[in-house]
């Protein structure tokens, strides 16, 4: 054990042991369980699996099995994931590791780890509420020790013990770990294959995980602007590092230009992680100025956001305003909204604001928004619903339901930012705002050109409608 605890100390803060004690004496691999982090590059759960297979001198072999009733998931997301596996495959086989597929109703970890023998299971952390009680029961119900990794921050979540208030006071402290965690990972290999016991059940990368769930969502059609996968993250990356990146601070704002990484559904799928981002765009030729900029959205805001959700137990609710949010959109609450619109209305992209519904548009058809059009949207649900309540609940449904990047701290804290003030402070007073910042299309028409915009989404649209009725 004193080696055990030698390698677990390794990985520092990042590890949370949930079950502990010895490894099975009979054990006969040690088993990495994919969830969040589904990856098999610059993956500190799985590292720490492949030390501790080492020590053991056990073959490591990762468990994936997709379920479908992921909270809020449907056909989209799916086949993002979906989209990935092959990825993780191939460089598990390059590493000397195991990898097993499974899908719902065959998906127990429990009667995995007892087919092959488990010596100890490791897992990657995720603080949503649902994902995170998995965890806790698998923690209950496993005869072998679990760890736990957080693998897709840069610095441990569990080093700042509470929610944070603000971007302005979070970022030097987490700047302040960046010499201990800002490192490049091993990728150790395994050093004792993988064989397969004869008769375990693994389905090939390519088959159709969803085949035959009837509970599965498909009103929500995938989309053809992203391709899941952790080959398509990296020559995203790699795009952005030597063509993007050296303009990112004048033109991250400009909805109409390709401006931006979009690696935040990859991020979210765990296909790519922030550290092989991170050190990307230190290494890169952009200016220092433009790396510091891109680095505060990709650690400061996302880890702030992963903050915001591990310790606030209300994190997609209007209850996880600040008290002086909660008094302000109290007291005009009843003020008279301009229009109305109904979530449906809204869901089609159907109001009187062509700036609007070109980024609901963007959302319906691509899977995505631009960073600065998610906070307009926003606040345009909350001036055109009949409550701050409802306003929220509607940007957390389509949020949800057709992002890559949804049902993720990003996009939480996103809208707790743009409806309730979150991270933010109290602005001037004004009509339904009360005082939660303003944002107004002729703000976005100084920073792009909204015309164009509105122009390439409804061009999108076009072919996204054309897709849908030709299927």
């Amino acid at each position: 054990m004193a080696v055990i605890e030698k390698i677990l100390e390794k990985y520092g803060a990042r590890v949370t042991i949930r079950r502990s004690g010895d490894p099975a004496p009979d054990g006969k691999c040690v088993v990495y369980w994919m969830q969040r982090a589904q990856r098999a590059l610059d993956n500190p759960a799985l590292d720490l699996a492949v030390d501790l297979a080492n020590h053991l001198q056990l073959p490591c072999v990762v468990f994936l099995a997709p379920v479908p009733y992921y909270p809020h998931a449907n056909l989209r997301h799916y086949r993002f994931l979906q989209q990935g596996i092959a990825d993780i495959a191939s460089r598990c086989e390059a590493r000397n590791i195991g990898s097993v597929l499974r899908r719902f109703p065959k998906h127990s970890l429990l009667k995995f780890c007892e087919e092959v023998d488990a010596a100890l299971v490791v897992g990657d952390e995720n603080p949503l509420r649902e994902p995170r009680s998995w965890r806790e029961k698998a923690a209950k119900k496993l005869r072998v020790p679990l760890y736990t990794v957080d693998a897709d921050v840069i610095v441990p979540t569990t080093l700042f013990r509470k929610e944070q208030y603000a971007a302005r006071i979070f970022r030097p402290r987490v700047e302040g770990y960046f010499e201990e965690y800002l490192r490049q990972p091993e990728n150790p290999k395994a050093k004792h294959a993988w064989e397969s016991p004869r008769g375990l059940e693994s389905l090939p990368p390519d088959f159709d995980i969803t085949e035959g769930w009837k509970e599965l969502d498909r009103s929500v059609e995938p989309v053809t602007s992203f391709r899941g996968g952790t080959e398509e993250g990296l020559r995203l990356l790699k795009e952005f590092t030597t063509e993007k990146a050296r303009q990112y601070p004048e033109r991250h704002n400009e909805a109409d230009q390709d401006g931006t990484s979009r690696l935040s559904p990859y991020l979210h799928f765990g296909h790519i992680g922030p550290l092989t981002v991170a050190l990307a765009v230190r290494k890169s030729n952009a200016s220092p100025a433009a790396k510091k900029d891109y680095l505060d959205q990709l650690i400061t805001w996302r880890e702030l956001s992963i903050c915001f959700v591990t310790y606030n137990d209300y994190y997609d609710s209007i209850e996880c305003a600040e008290p002086w949010a909660h008094k302000t959109l109290s007291a005009h609450a009843k003020d008279k909204r301009p229009v109305l619109y109904t979530r449906k209305q809204l869901e089609a992209a159907e109001t009187h604001d062509e700036l609007w519904n070109a980024a609901q548009k963007q959302m319906l058809y691509a899977g995505w928004m631009h960073n600065y059009l998610r906070m307009y949207w926003a606040k345009k649900i909350l001036e055109w619903s009949p409550s701050p309540a409802s306003a929220y609940n509607t940007a957390v449904y389509l949020n949800d339901k057709y992002f890559l990047d949804g049902r993720d701290p990003n996009g939480y804290a996103g809208i707790g930012w743009s409806i309730v003030g979150k991270f933010d402070r109290p602005w001037f007073e004004r009509p339904i705002f009360g005082l939660i910042r303003y944002m107004a299309a002729s703000g976005a028409e100084k920073k792009f050109d909204t015309h164009k915009y509105i122009e390439q989404m409804a061009e999108l649209a076009g072919e996204g409608q054309a897709k849908l009725f030709s299927s």
